[in-house]
């Protein structure tokens, strides 16, 4: 597993304290970039933009925010930033307007724990879905409420997944690295399903221990025509896994740290989604791909709260951050990741049309000769790669070819 160190960041100041889901990444006041959206335990709702260390708007709402959300709620081709508090308050900000007053505000029941902004249905137009801690979860559109439905757990989280014929499907994490999923707003589609997702490293598992999902993770494939979808499991005991909606492992991997947040991030910038999860307090985070490539970066300070995507920088674009909240009374913004995607030099190598140029042009063009390569070296100078290799291809056994200073710009 190899570890990483990340130098480039932000840091904001953020004086109070919030819950794990108090906190987000989104397009607040539709500018095609993204921004910080946080809210505290006072009611404050605090927005930042680029790498000002202070809060871009401030805005102040009714009671303790426990949750933050920002999307296309009403439907109407632009964003509003949504906040929920714990006494069942319920805000929505237009930040394009010039008062600094809720455009709209209503009471909700209380003990909102995570909310979703979400396309469920498949209709082109996004449903509001809140989770509350006595274990119900309704979903609402055009902010009238249109179900509700009693789980057996608590839940942690929620998201959206494409099933088995690519219809969105909603899914709430149960405890045991469980989850509930189903089509809830479809018409005679109201069942829920419950899946246990049984470890497969022989340790003892916790049927109680929190689970948090995230899903419709984008494989970045053009040429892959298949409709289900990908999503990814963590839990507090230290378990991590990836599986696709037809139940099929993809990997699992257990860690030695709790895991309390799970992001999905495309830190590669190649159109396939990682999935980001932060321990619990120690700041140890761990990254992978859909390969099952680990890699980890320990954050300096305890982490308060914790999420991943994309955040405007002072470039003036979009690009991929990982954001902790610290007990320090700081905000800490990670850009500029490291590209740390593995290649396989000969699988480079075929995707170059002038590879196999010059290799039909030495008479070893053959289709099949790249699977004979053996022993590849290759030197950088300032003019281009050279490889130097030995391979193999359609000689007397025994024989050896050796090709140097294959040239490459």
């Amino acid at each position: 597993m190899r570890s990483l160190s990340y130098v480039q960041r932000v840091s904001l100041d953020f004086t109070g304290t919030l819950f794990p889901h108090a906190i987000c990444l989104g397009d607040a006041d539709n500018d095609s970039l993204n921004e910080l959206i946080v809210g505290d335990t006072s009611g404050k709702l605090h927005v930042y933009k680029n790498d000002d260390s202070k809060p871009w708007i401030t805005r102040t709402c009714v009671g303790m925010l426990t949750c933050v959300g920002v999307g296309d709620i009403c439907n109407k081709g632009r964003n509003f930033v949504v906040a929920v508090g714990a006494e069942g308050w319920f805000h929505l900000f237009d930040l394009s307007a010039v008062t600094g007053k809720p455009c709209f505000s209503q009471h909700i029941p209380a003990n909102t724990k995570v909310i979703l902004i979400s396309d469920m249905d498949g209709d082109g137009r996004s449903e509001l879905v809140v989770g509350c801690t006595d274990r119900v979860v309704r979903a609402s559109g055009q902010l009238v409420l249109l179900k509700k439905w009693l789980l057996e757990g608590q839940v942690d989280s929620l998201s959206v997944n494409p099933d088995l014929e690519g219809l969105p499907e909603l899914m709430v994490s149960q405890p045991g690295c469980g989850s509930a999923h189903g089509h809830p707003l479809l018409a005679g589609t109201c069942h829920w399903t419950c899946r246990i997702l049984h470890l497969t490293t022989g340790r003892i598992h916790n049927k109680n221990v929190s689970t948090h999902l995230t899903g419709s993770i984008s494989r970045g494939s053009k040429g892959d025509s298949s409709k289900c979808g990908l999503f990814a499991l963590c839990t507090l005991d230290g378990t991590l896994k990836l599986m696709d909606s037809s139940e099929q492992l993809k990997w699992s991997v257990q860690v030695d740290h709790q895991l309390f947040a799970l992001q999905k991030l495309d830190v590669t910038g190649d159109g396939r989604e990682e999935v980001a999860a932060a321990c619990a307090w120690d700041g140890q985070t761990y990254i992978i791909d859909l390969n099952c490539m680990v890699v980890r970066f320990q954050f300096d300070e305890n982490v308060n709260a914790f999420c991943a995507g994309q955040y405007i920088c002072k470039d003036g674009k979009n690009s991929p951050c990982l954001v902790y909240v610290s007990f320090s009374h700081k905000i800490y913004v990670y850009r500029r990741l490291e590209r740390m995607e593995p290649t396989h030099l000969l699988r480079v190598l075929e995707e170059r049309p002038e590879f196999k140029a010059r290799l039909e042009q030495l008479g070893v063009g053959d289709k099949n000769s790249l699977s004979y390569f053996k022993n590849v070296k290759c030197q950088n100078n300032r003019r281009g790669i050279y490889f130097s290799f030995y391979f193999f291809h359609d000689i007397p056994s025994g024989s050896e070819v050796y090709i140097h200073s294959i040239s490459i710009w």
